[in-house]
């Protein structure tokens, strides 16, 4: 397995030292350079020196190679500028960092659906925790190919969730509306800006991503304008 990070932030090291230990391959896009000569010292890994929201950069650190790019910077925009250009170059799968949840609607609208928003998921587990209710691990709620998947309503979503073009083996578990949190029917009426939750098998992910992501054309020229 590799994984390519972009950005050698607090998360970027913690995660990449773990990868490390399980022997997956790691690769850090970084723009500053005494920060990679820091991070030599204690990780054994590759390094690329750049703005990673370059396409030549992110061609550098192998898509075709690579099972996951991770965009970590402190930068919002630079996150999600660097998630559409490395989607655009073949990257199998994408996790994208935002601190401002005002952008958490557009990365949806745009299909980067791997979302990390650091402070509510710290806030959530620690709450969490301090009810008990925190599971010991996660991963062991989504056996056998069970994974979840969210989008955000478009107009041409309007309607009913039953009459969503969900493929087989998926389903709607969950509404966010502004700041409530719904359970659907298959009458419920879906509203332009809704996020919805999907349970669905590991096998219906490419079709869910390819009918809830950006046009080929748009990816395009957000990598022309990226050059």
């Amino acid at each position: 397995m590799r994984v390519a990070f972009v950005g050698a932030g607090p998360i970027t090291t913690g995660a990449a030292n773990i990868l490390i230990r399980r022997r997956v391959d790691v690769v850090i896009i970084e723009k500053d350079k005494g920060r990679i000569d820091a991070l030599a010292e204690i990780l054994d890994c590759g390094f690329i020196h750049g703005d990673g929201s370059k396409p030549a950069m992110l061609r550098e650190a192998g898509p075709q190679r690579t099972d996951v790019l991770c965009c970590l910077t402190d930068n919002d925009q630079s996150n999600i500028l660097a998630s559409l250009v490395g989607r655009s170059l073949g990257f199998r799968r994408i996790i994208t960092q935002i601190e401002d949840t005002e952008f958490e609607h557009v990365c949806l609208e745009l299909g980067l659906t791997d979302l990390i928003i650091p402070h509510r998921q710290a806030a959530q587990a620690l709450a969490d925790l301090a009810f008990g209710t925190l599971p010991e691990d996660f991963a062991n709620f989504f056996k056998n190919g069970a994974r979840l998947f969210s989008f955000a309503v478009r107009e041409e979503d309007a309607g009913t969730v039953e009459d969503l073009p969900l493929p087989k083996h998926c389903m709607a578990i969950c509404i966010y509306r502004y700041d409530k949190m719904l359970l659907p029917t298959k009458a419920f009426q879906l509203e332009l800006g809704d996020e919805v939750v999907l349970l669905a098998h590991e096998d219906s992910m490419r079709e869910l991503r390819e009918r809830w992501a950006v046009a080929p054309a748009a990816a395009d020229s957000d990598e022309t304008a990226a050059s």
